[in-house]
């Protein structure tokens, strides 16, 4: 869950809506629809190591920056 809370506080500080980072994570060859991307940040869906990769390249970030409390790096 702590994922789940990091990515959408970085994704809302870069001014991103799900849209575009969902766009952003196909555009880097993994197939994400912002349906999927709210499921992730609700933690109603489970965030797999290749969502993980996929959403931290697109929010310019380490995979590992997504796994830590938010501030904490």
């Amino acid at each position: 869950m702590l994922a789940a809370r990091t990515i959408e506080i970085l994704r809302t500080e870069r001014g991103l809506g799900q849209r575009q980072l969902a766009a952003r994570c196909t555009a880097l060859g993994r197939p994400m629809s912002n349906t999927m991307l709210s499921r992730i940040e609700l933690a109603k869906r489970r965030c797999d190591i290749d969502d993980l990769v996929a959403i931290a390249e697109a929010l310019q970030v380490s995979p590992v920056a997504l796994l830590q409390r938010p501030g904490a790096t």
